[in-house]
């Protein structure tokens, strides 16, 4: 889920930028972070990070409007990955992301709070999904991050997942979700994932950009995009002040 790092990276970008928002100083964000590191060196028992699963079908559903996720295919985690819970029939497909859907390095790669309720549209499913369940059956299967990321490599070099498709985004508009411990669920936004393209290129993160965050995912192979909106998924309209 990307979405940890990003979204991270983000509310310390808004925290400075927006009157809104309070001030955070680097430093303070800086010492969240080791502190938030020290606290998930390593992973957690695994029930920590399972879901009821009809929750966890309600929580995935809840990434988009209903409109998109009442027919998309529904996506659980298991004990030993992720399985389909819900067939669909428009191609998109909604799952609960955990922490080491982030990059290895981002501190909430252990946390078993973490759940980011997403939805991919065809385009995103087809390159996005197969990666999250070959990550999660690494890590469940007793993985370091160290070892997961290089089996991922791995698997990328022996061209085992598919190439990334033009038009590829997800919604992650949930009210459920809990994407990192400073912000919470934080705050409804579309992705975008661009095979590696310079975040320049879409005015990611200047002045008045609705683009806020341009980041370039070297395991993945992408540049993931991130732009706010202004309602959850069911309609109700995002509190910037509450996040």
């Amino acid at each position: 889920m990307k979405f940890a790092r990003e979204t991270s990276s983000f509310v310390r970008t808004m925290a400075v930028r927006s009157c809104v928002l309070a001030v955070v100083l680097a430093a303070s964000w800086q010492a969240l972070g080791q502190s938030a590191k020290s606290s998930y060196r390593k992973m957690a028992p695994v029930e920590q990070y399972m879901m009821e699963r009809s929750a966890e079908i309600a929580m995935a559903r809840s990434a988009a409007p209903p409109s998109i996720s009442g027919d998309a295919e529904v996506m659980v985690m298991g004990r030993h990955g992720y399985e389909v819970a819900a067939k669909g029939t428009n191609g998109f497909v909604c799952m609960v992301e955990r922490g080491w859907t982030a990059g290895v390095d981002d501190p909430v790669f252990w946390n078993p709070k973490i759940r980011g309720p997403i939805c991919y549209n065809p385009a995103a499913a087809r390159f996005n999904v197969p990666v999250t369940m070959k990550k999660t059956e690494l890590v469940l299967s007793g993985d370091s991050k160290e070892q997961m990321a290089a089996g991922i490599k791995a698997a990328f070099a022996r061209k085992e997942f598919p190439a990334l498709g033009p038009g590829a985004m997800c919604y992650m508009l949930s009210k459920q979700g809990y994407l990192n411990d400073e912000a919470g669920n934080w705050h409804p936004h579309l992705m975008f994932f661009v095979p590696d393209t310079e975040p320049e290129a879409w005015g990611a993160g200047l002045a008045g950009s609705p683009v806020v965050v341009g980041v370039k995912d070297t395991l993945d192979g992408f540049t993931l995009f991130m732009v706010p909106v202004g309602k959850w998924s069911d309609g109700t309209v995002a509190s910037v002040g509450g996040h």
